[in-house]
């Protein structure tokens, strides 16, 4: 089969779209032929090093959808012939993945495999971040940070579906258009507006509930300015590098909370996992979410996927086509 792999960390340069080995399913894995891929910052993260691969050849990508083409022993979550989603196993950039069965999903019927791709990853990180952390009410005053990507378009329709009064900063006009379409009450353009400047004076200085922040290191520390009296950040990314040490002492002022989640503690059982899944793909269907597929391109240009991720210059999700 046709996979894309890098056999060393580095720029997009160091991804080749090359042939590999066609998996097996191992027993309690079924074997799903790949027709939709969701390209995310975590695969530009690895491939860079800054969360390196295990080992090489590595295939990145942890979302696709597809069609179940075998079964190994043991499986009864799906069967042959399943339109199914899955997220958080790596190597969907790849014609073929062979993927522990808990984790697949079956598609509502009438979705495409673009959608259930586009939906998987950022759509239950963005359920757990909204609805798993703590309780938050109508009017709630929140922040999304990149609120143009597709994960914060995802954070700020379930946001409002709650109530909450969302902050968002994006880099340009034309995201703060898309940001605002998806509900965002006030858009900050970080490229010319101080975000906790902007925060403070909007706010009257009693600061925000919660901060949604998947930049990291360049934002992290004006974050915490803007809580309010126990706030919480969920920093659940670093685009801009990691945040490196934190100074507890940070937190004291306000009793704030600091939380640093991953979507695998959120769906760690496969009740949990459906909960989520099922309820955002649903969501999907009906219309209540809407996605924002920004770019989709060949799987043999993966590489060009990576440099409009890194480089900023998509609103919404990319996807790759096998």
């Amino acid at each position: 089969m046709k996979a894309v792999r890098a056999h060393e960390t580095g720029g997009p340069e160091v991804l080749r779209y090359e042939d590999a080995p066609s998996p097996v399913p191992a027993p309690g894995q079924a074997l799903v032929d790949i027709r939709s891929i969701g390209v995310n910052y975590t695969d530009v993260s690895s491939r860079k090093g800054t969360n390196p691969p295990a080992s090489f050849p590595w295939t990145p990508g942890r979302e696709a959808a597809g069609v179940v083409s075998a079964i190994g022993e043991g499986v009864t979550e799906v069967a042959v012939g399943d339109r199914v989603a899955y997220a958080m196993h790596t190597g969907s950039y790849a014609q073929q993945a062979a993927v522990p069965s808990w984790l697949l999903v079956n598609l509502p019927p009438q979705m495409d495999f673009a959608s259930g791709a586009a939906t998987m990853l950022q759509g239950m990180t963005a359920h757990f971040l909204v609805f798993g952390i703590t309780r938050l009410n109508a009017g709630d005053r929140v922040l999304v940070q990149a609120g143009a990507g597709g994960m914060g378009l995802m954070l700020i329709q379930m946001l409002k579906r709650l109530g909450a009064y969302v902050f968002t900063t994006v880099s340009t006009d034309a995201k703060a258009d898309s940001a605002k379409e998806a509900g965002a009450d006030s858009v900050i353009i970080y490229t010319r507006q101080d975000f906790e400047e902007e925060v403070k004076r909007a706010t009257g200085g009693e600061g925000l509930r919660m901060i949604f922040d998947a930049v990291g290191q360049t934002t992290f520390d004006k974050g915490l300015n803007c809580l309010g009296r126990r706030g919480y950040m969920a920093l659940y990314g670093q685009a801009s590098g990691p945040v490196g040490e934190i100074d507890s002492g940070k937190l004291r002022n306000g009793s704030l909370f600091l939380t640093r989640p991953s979507l695998g503690d959120y769906t760690a059982t496969r009740d949990e996992l459906l909960q989520r899944a099922n309820e955002v793909l649903g969501w999907v269907n009906s219309g209540d979410l809407k996605l924002n597929i920004g770019l989709t391109l060949p799987l043999s240009e993966a590489q060009e996927a990576h440099r409009q991720l890194e480089g900023r210059l998509t609103t919404g999700k990319i996807l790759l086509t096998p």
